[in-house]
């Protein structure tokens, strides 16, 4: 896995849209970079809502929030529709993205990882837990109470 102080590995993937993104786009926005198990499950869904409800405070601290899990471009578009989610979902299906972190679960998933990235993506701290919650508290820690 990443480690903290690590630089966040760059990666090029396609959004839920089909549209190309790379990770070295945002430089100089900090980032929290999420991984989560599936679209539309409860944690998953948790989780981005969380993100959802906090994005103009995000926005307005200059902090870009972008989600990845192994899921195809069709069910992350379905999950930021169905949601609104109005940040980037990355669709990884082939798996590149989540390996690249180290957060590939033995069953072909990304695991609940974040990774929150200073402005030049150098890695601030890492959040390794199975549930949503701790990730926004840890987040919203970093970002917005600062």
């Amino acid at each position: 896995m990443v480690d903290v102080g690590a630089q966040a590995p760059d990666f090029e993937a396609k959004l839920a849209d089909g549209s190309p993104f790379r990770l070295s786009s945002l430089k100089g926005s900090s980032v929290v970079l999420y991984f989560y198990p599936k679209a539309d499950t409860p944690g998953c869904t948790l989780e981005s809502k969380g993100f959802r409800d906090a994005h103009a405070q995000y926005r307005t601290r200059k902090v870009e929030v972008v989600g990845v899990s192994v899921d195809d471009c069709p069910a992350q578009k379905a999950f930021a529709e169905k949601y609104g989610l109005p940040f980037r979902l990355v669709a990884d299906p082939e798996k590149s993205v989540a390996k690249a972190y180290g957060v590939l679960a033995p069953q072909g998933y990304a695991r609940r990882v974040s990774f929150l990235l200073s402005p030049d993506h150098q890695v601030l701290e890492v959040i390794d837990n199975p549930k949503a919650d701790v990730h926004l508290a840890a987040a919203r820690r970093r970002f917005l109470e600062s």
